[in-house]
């Protein structure tokens, strides 16, 4: 196992144990270096529900929920277009959960599900969720997709800087995060 963040290397050896490198700074056991935590946010969606919805609420329901390159991803046939919504619908879900909001939750659209020309996605979040992401230090997000018949998923990983103070600045600009998802027929 080998884990890079902000230019600093970590080994894990055979129990486990994460070895620096360089020597230079001590590393906690099951963690990634003495300043980083990780959060992990699962969840799994009924395909059904989401094809459910679709039916009864129509666009409405669709562009409150996603993005207009997340409707792009997830297009052809009905069922392989609600399949590929419910994926990303559970990586929205798992995001939120890995964010930790307490009050307000952001826009559905401010967590979006990119799908890059090689198949793998990754996370971009702009508005109150990218202000969520800065305030817990989220220097990472990585993301893996599935579904198979009536059961989508969706696990998301952040990196995060132990002790990073959020500020009250908005972000306008959207954030994309560096992401190693891997996206599987999602």
């Amino acid at each position: 196992m080998l884990a890079e963040f902000s230019g600093h290397y970590a080994v894990g050896d055979r129990s486990g144990r994460l070895v620096d490198t360089e020597g230079a700074h001590s590393v906690r056991e099951g963690s990634l270096s003495a300043n980083v935590s990780v959060r992990v946010g699962a969840d799994v969606v009924k395909v059904g529900q989401v094809s459910d919805s679709i039916a009864r609420f129509g666009d409405r329901y669709v562009r409150r929920i996603y993005t207009e390159h997340e409707i792009a991803s997830c297009s052809g046939s009905a069922s392989h277009a609600s399949a590929g919504l419910a994926a990303r619908f559970a990586a929205k879900e798992a995001t939120l959960k890995v964010l930790r909001p307490a009050g307000h939750q952001p826009d559905w659209r401010s967590i979006e599900v990119r799908r890059h020309p090689e198949g793998w996605c990754s996370i971009s979040l702009s508005g109150h969720a990218a202000e969520l992401a800065a305030q817990a230090g989220v220097g990472e997000l990585a993301v893996s997709l599935t579904h198979e018949e009536d059961i989508a998923a969706a696990v998301v990983v952040a990196l995060c800087r132990d002790g990073v103070v959020g500020t009250n600045q908005q972000m306008t600009q959207p954030c994309e995060l560096a992401s190693n998802g891997v996206h599987t027929d999602g």
